[in-house]
């Protein structure tokens, strides 16, 4: 168990390595800046996603927790699978995403230098997403004279506490604890240009074996994105991207913390096909913390296969 000494300095956010992987962009899960995910696709759809990120910075850590200077160096991969349906007429995705990461750590923990280098795998995760005005089912057929304008919609993803996780480290690639967050969408199409907006509430289970045996809990985090995309041609565009996340303060057995996040983000994600079902995507995005949080920059590419 840790020292009452210990638990004066302890404010540590786990949202999960995850959540902080999946930005292609790749980011922390306060703000995952993913553009156009409400564009319509034809039931039946599948795509299989490849990416590589590197990020560089204080990743993950809240910096009230006793681990000063933190600096991090971070490759992750990340396998996807995205499946489009129809649900009562309505169109809609099924995605699963599971990372795998390399990392190393430095910094001064009560004083000390410390460092950790870890390999493994991330907490992986499935998401409904259902466009419940703007964007029907339809066929392949049928999708060939759709225009889209104003869609709306919602989702649901989960997170799954099967990451690497050793409760005797500070550090780690898992959270060890369920993560729900659900989001409301918009998108708005004038011409070549589309306009988005997301607003999202992350809610966390407790990690009840946290550095050492201690309870670890997490009030909700409330996220807002927005995008604004230019398109050239079919499957070509260039988006920019900003997000903010506020909340989050975390409770370490019974005993809320002052770990309030307050973070902001800005991106640029072009996507670019190679062939008639094979697309490119490069990402560029930086965090910054305005109170408390992750700030980092982070360089990634995807490759999208589309069947």
């Amino acid at each position: 168990m840790i020292t009452r000494a210990r638990l004066a300095w302890i404010a540590f956010v786990p949202i999960g390595l995850a959540a902080a992987l999946w930005s292609t962009p790749v980011g922390a899960a306060s703000q995952e800046l993913e553009p156009r995910l409400l564009s319509n696709v034809p039931v039946g759809t599948n795509f299989l996603l490849g990416a590589y990120a590197f990020s560089k910075g204080n990743i993950l850590l809240d910096p009230a927790v006793p681990i000063e200077g933190l600096d991090a160096e971070l490759h992750t991969v990340v396998g996807a699978y995205v499946r489009s349906f129809s649900l009562l007429g309505l169109s809609s995705k099924v995605d699963l995403v599971v990372p795998i990461a390399s990392g190393d750590w430095v910094g001064r923990v009560e004083g000390r230098d410390s460092s950790r280098a870890v390999t493994g795998l991330g907490d992986p995760r499935v998401r409904l997403s259902v466009a419940f005005a703007g964007a029907p089912a339809l066929t392949r057929e049928e999708f060939r004279g759709f225009t889209q304008e104003t869609v709306a919609g919602v989702s649901v993803q989960v997170i799954a506490p099967l990451g690497q996780y050793d409760p005797a480290r500070l550090i780690n690639l898992g959270s060890n604890r369920w993560t729900i967050r659900t989001q409301l969408g918009l998108s708005h199409t004038v011409g070549n240009w589309i306009y988005e907006g997301y607003a999202a509430a992350w809610i966390f289970t407790a990690n009840d074996n946290f550095w050492g045996g201690n309870l670890l809990e997490q009030k909700p985090l409330a996220t807002a994105k927005a995008h604004v995309i230019r398109t050239f041609g079919q499957r070509r565009w260039l988006a920019g991207d900003a997000g903010f996340g506020f909340g989050g303060r975390s409770i370490l057995n019974g005993d809320e913390r002052d770990t309030r996040l307050s973070t902001f983000r800005l991106g640029l994600t072009l996507a670019w096909p190679i062939s008639q079902r094979h697309t490119l995507k490069l990402v560029a995005a930086s965090a910054f913390r305005i109170e408390k949080g992750p700030d980092f920059d982070v360089f990634g590419g995807t490759w999208q296969y589309m069947r």
